[in-house]
């Protein structure tokens, strides 16, 4: 059995120290600059994204069933919580913004935790891939577009919201650049780039901020024009308490992030796990993250999700468990204590080019070709997705994500599952294909391929119809082994399928019921009713032997 607390430190090995300390300290040199730069998108104050690498990192690792995922915030998280603030009419930089932030992260954590009290995280994963993609290079491209004001040197336009709307906006100043900030953000993506392709294991970010804030230290960068980003507070963040006055506006966009937090860490923690280690549970990933949002949210963080990028530089480093991640939350918090002034020389544009080399990388043209060559659907799906995000906005493209995904499971689900069974050379039973001609027998046996759901008997019962109605046999016997539930909608629909095809002169038989559905089926008046006439038999070769040894009716035999 899981251990419910620190599952990843259960039967912890002396020599995997070293491996999680440095593991733990090369991601932090990721993870950290990078959360100040998501906490930008978010229209928050760089420190936002320090304080989400403590308090949620180390609830995380305390409850979370990855041994390596680096839980933090992401570009696609930070987005959302900006496009939710401003959606509820809290004005970016404003004094009730960081309230606001709390409540939202709050709110996340209490739907993650009712989520896993539901047990949905099976249910949530539905959302398919090609939703992901669009959603993603939407995020990808508004949130790149949002940063080209920094990139440039201009003034960016507070009313501006939407990938259009801020190019268009930066596109009319671009005569208004400033020379020094395009120099340097030029260089730093170009760096960015280099070292992530040519030496992985060099901390980019790290570097790129370090040279940044050192050429304002030892040149007249600022002097040129180049802007820095807000002084950083020194300290870690005192505990607040969210306020409940903006529950309603801020609820549909914390319903899309808690969608997407929980996406994306199960995504980060399935793709990094190990052949060895334990299986991810999704319910346990909605816990872990429920909690570390809730506790979150009292210290001023963004909602946290796992991250890819943070993940890949510890495992290249050796993590072996969340240890790494405690070690990673320890260093913000020194950083936060001992470098906060050093960061306060940090250059807007530097900050500018780490969100936009990260997230440019959620843009993966590859997943839409893939599309076009595997499965059409998907790839309008994911077109779709990503043109309402970079038109209406991201949450729209969240909510048509899901109803996109609902529809296509509702489709499935709607799909008749029924093949017919005939004797092999054995004497067995066999099935055909289910898209195979129908052969001519009587009894004539078909087999219900798929559990039954209000959703999709009627789509069954219907199928099943269309093949006694080509054959045309005197009776009909359907295999119900494989049916999991049997509610009262699906009974009520063989029921009238039993009398629609008797009327027809076809008599209807059921066998291989689950016990357990056998004995819902006894407690109705018609199922009794059913056994006592019997209808219902063990299998389907009792079924057929006996019905080979009864009388046909006079109909049946003109037939």
């Amino acid at each position: 059995m899981t251990a419910v607390f620190a599952p990843t430190l259960v039967g912890y090995r002396k020599a995997w120290l070293r491996a999680d300390v440095v593991a733990g300290v090369s991601a932090g040199a990721v993870v950290i600059p990078q959360a100040m730069a998501y906490a930008t998108i978010a229209d928050m104050p760089v420190q936002i994204g320090l304080y989400t690498c403590m308090v949620p990192m180390i609830v995380y690792a305390l409850l979370g069933g990855s041994r390596t995922a680096s839980v933090s915030t992401t570009s696609t998280i930070a987005t959302l919580t900006a496009s939710t603030l401003i959606g509820a009419g809290i004005a970016a930089g404003s004094e009730d913004a960081q309230t606001s932030l709390m409540t939202l992260t709050l709110m996340v954590g209490v739907i993650l935790i009712a989520a896993r009290v539901l047990k949905l995280g099976a249910i949530i994963e539905n959302i398919s891939e090609a939703t992901l993609s669009g959603i993603k290079a939407g995020v990808g491209l508004t949130v790149a577009a949002g940063q080209l004001p920094k990139l440039l040197g201009v003034p960016g336009d507070p009313d501006a919201s939407g990938f259009l709307h801020v190019l268009g906006g930066v596109l009319g100043q671009l005569g208004d650049a400033n020379g020094a900030t395009v120099a340097l953000s030029v260089a730093s993506i170009a760096a960015l780039v280099a070292m992530s392709r040519f030496v992985p294991r060099v901390p980019g970010p790290l570097v790129v901020v370090a040279i940044g804030i050192a050429l304002i230290a030892f040149t007249g960068l600022q002097d040129r024009g180049v802007e820095l980003i807000a002084e950083v507070p020194r300290g870690i963040p005192l505990p607040g308490i969210p306020s409940l006055h903006d529950v309603g506006a801020l609820l549909p966009g914390a319903l899309a992030i808690s969608v997407m937090a929980f996406l994306e860490t199960v995504a980060v923690a399935r793709g990094v796990r190990r052949s060895e280690e334990p299986q991810i549970d999704s319910d346990r990933e909605l816990l872990a993250n429920g909690v570390a949002s809730v506790a979150g949210s009292f210290f001023h963080t963004l909602p946290p999700a796992g991250g890819f990028s943070q993940t890949a530089v510890a495992l290249r480093a050796g993590a072996r468990t969340q240890l790494s991640g405690i070690v990673t939350a320890v260093l913000a918090v020194l950083v936060a204590l001992f470098l906060a002034p050093v960061l306060s020389d940090l250059p807007q544009a530097t900050l500018g080019a780490m969100v936009v080399v990260a997230t440019l990388g959620l843009v993966d043209l590859g997943s839409f070709a893939r599309y076009w060559r595997v499965n059409r659907v998907e790839l309008w799906i994911a077109t779709v997705t990503a043109v309402i995000g970079l038109t209406a906005g991201l949450l729209p493209a969240v909510l048509a994500g899901v109803l996109l995904t609902l529809y296509l499971v509702l489709r499935e689900l709607n799909r008749p599952h029924v093949s017919q069974l005939t004797r092999n050379v054995e004497g067995g039973w066999r099935a055909l294909e289910p898209d195979a001609p129908p052969v001519a027998s009587d009894p004539l046996v078909l087999r219900i391929d798929s559990g039954l759901y209000t959703a999709n008997v009627r789509a069954n019962t219907r199928e099943v119809g269309r093949r006694v109605g080509e054959i045309r046999p005197t009776t009909l016997v359907i295999d119900c082994s494989r049916l999991t539930q049997v509610t009262t909608t699906v009974m009520r629909s063989f029921v009238d399928l039993t009398k629609e095809l008797s009327d027809a002169g076809t008599e209807v038989y059921y066998a291989s019921l689950p016990r357990k559905n056998l004995a819902t089926v006894r407690r109705t008046v018609i199922g009794r009713e059913y056994e006592s006439e019997g209808r219902i038999f063990a299998n389907v070769e009792d079924a057929v032997l006996a019905l080979a040894d009864r009388p046909r009716s006079t109909d049946s035999a003109e037939r």
